[in-house]
């Protein structure tokens, strides 16, 4: 590999990536996953420290989860995890959203299998769909006709198919049709949905379950993960799925069987902000509002509290961003190859504790 060259090609293009600083004191994050301000209440981490005798938070495994002498926690998390979700089904943790998306694709699908995944899907999935070696196909983003095409010229050719998609699309805000993906899943037997909720988990559905939950869809999703790393102010990822697949993801999803084990010490904490997640009814309505007052400033699709500009060029994305980091707001540039080339973007991603009046003022920065 021609790593200078590469390097230059980058930098030539506005595309070379940097680790950012952290914002000045006093700006506003509009880049943050910390969708219901969990991560940033100083009150959640007194309570939950007052909990414990630091001397007994351990903070290692020192093992994978199928060798860690100490399971008592994480298995606490997964009985809450399943027990939120109902529907007969179980959780699996894994340490993070990728290694959830490329262990679970990659143990479920092989030569036998057509994977047929939305356009936009996370890069993790398609990393998971590159290791299993699977065919698969793509379709238009939220084109379900399109969909419905491609299952019906070749899902018959294949032991099994696994339909992709995501509940809410992390670079557009926008949210798949998932009772829609359910009924063609139905029409295709030995079909499995596939839905990633990363993005809705904590701010959409009854107790912030998901877009699954808001949609009455759970019981039809068979494959469905969720992050504790954005709105649930933690670290890791899950997978809510049958008892049998989660046995057989134990013996076969590499990802979790040969990756040391997040600390139990995030396990605990994991379950205690889980547990406040699911009656943070206030914070989930304080950022629909705020959602709401975005899609007023930047119009376009229906309100999220994720909502992109297009700049349709990576110098533009550059210059904005830093002029909105001058005006007091950290809103960082998305560029090829994170979204196609012209689709270059500022990605405004909200959080329940943002002052509305901030708003205000990004109008008219705007």
């Amino acid at each position: 590999m021609q790593i200078e060259q590469t390097l230059d090609s980058l930098r030539a293009t506005g595309n070379l990536r940097a680790i950012p600083t952290e914002a000045p004191a006093g700006v506003t994050d509009l880049s943050s996953n910390d969708y219901l301000g969990l991560g940033a209440d100083r009150r959640l981490r007194e309570e939950f420290f007052g909990l414990y005798d630091p001397a007994d938070l351990a903070m290692t495994s020192s093992a994978s989860r199928l060798l860690a002498g100490s399971q008592q926690a994480y298995a606490s998390l997964e009985r809450i995890l399943a027990a939120s979700y109902g529907h007969g089904r179980v959780a699996l943790m894994f340490n993070s959203g990728y290694h959830a998306n490329t262990g679970l694709v990659s143990a479920l699908a092989d030569k036998s299998t057509l994977i047929v995944a939305d356009k936009l899907i996370h890069a993790s999935v398609i990393d998971g769909i590159r290791l299993s070696g699977a065919p698969f196909e793509r379709f238009r983003h939220n084109d379900y006709g399109h969909l419905q095409h491609i299952l019906e010229g070749k899902a018959r050719d294949y032991a099994s198919v696994l339909i992709i998609a995501e509940s809410v699309y992390s670079m557009d805000g926008d949210r798949a049709d998932l009772p829609r993906l359910a009924a063609l899943k139905k029409l295709h037997p030995g079909a499995m949905l596939y839905v990633d909720e990363a993005h809705a988990v904590g701010v959409l559905g009854p107790g912030g379950l998901g877009e699954s939950a808001r949609t009455g869809t759970l019981g039809d999703v068979d494959i469905l993960v969720g992050t504790l790393g954005k709105a649930l102010a933690s670290m890791g990822a899950y997978a809510i799925v049958s008892p049998v697949v989660r046995e057989f993801l134990v013996n076969k999803a590499r990802s979790l069987i040969f990756s040391t084990a997040l600390p139990p010490a995030q396990a605990l904490w994991s379950e205690f902000v889980w547990r406040k997640a699911i009656a943070a009814d206030d914070r989930r309505r304080a950022l629909e509002t705020l959602a709401q007052k975005l899609a007023a400033i930047i119009p376009g699709g229906e309100p999220s509290h994720i909502r992109p500009l297009i700049t349709g060029s990576a110098a533009k994305a550059l210059e904005m961003s830093a002029r909105l980091l001058d005006g007091g707001f950290k809103v960082l540039p998305i560029r090829t190859p994170t979204v196609p080339p012209g689709t270059e973007r500022l990605r405004f991603s909200l959080s329940a504790d943002i002052n509305p009046d901030a708003l205000d003022k990004l109008s008219t920065l705007l």
